[in-house]
């Protein structure tokens, strides 16, 4: 059996860890889902088609952009979201080192 050497206080996995509580909701999970097959996308696009209300839609697009999974852009008074696929890759890649024990 192998004894797994485990560095919890690694900085990079303390983040990730972060990110992985702020993708653990389902609705969370299903508004990403969106942004990623529509692209660059307004919040009244996004509680307007998955029949949300905007007050929670907008909560939960809070907890992601403080895990800097969502990037925001202003236009006028639309507020657009996209997501940071760089924070998500850099996520797996520390999950799968500490996983894999690299």
């Amino acid at each position: 059996m192998r004894k797994a050497k485990i560095n919890l206080g690694n900085e990079k996995l303390q983040v990730s860890a972060e990110v992985l509580r702020a993708l653990a909701h389902p609705l969370r999970m299903k508004i990403l889902e969106f942004i990623d097959r529509n692209g660059d996308t307004h919040v009244n696009k996004i509680y307007n088609t998955l029949n949300l209300e905007q007050s929670i839609t907008s909560q939960h697009l809070r907890i992601m952009r403080n895990a800097d999974l969502v990037s925001t852009r202003r236009e006028g008074k639309f507020i657009y979201y996209s997501i940071n696929y760089d924070k998500i890759g850099d996520v797996k890649e520390s999950v799968t080192g500490f996983l894999t024990g690299h």
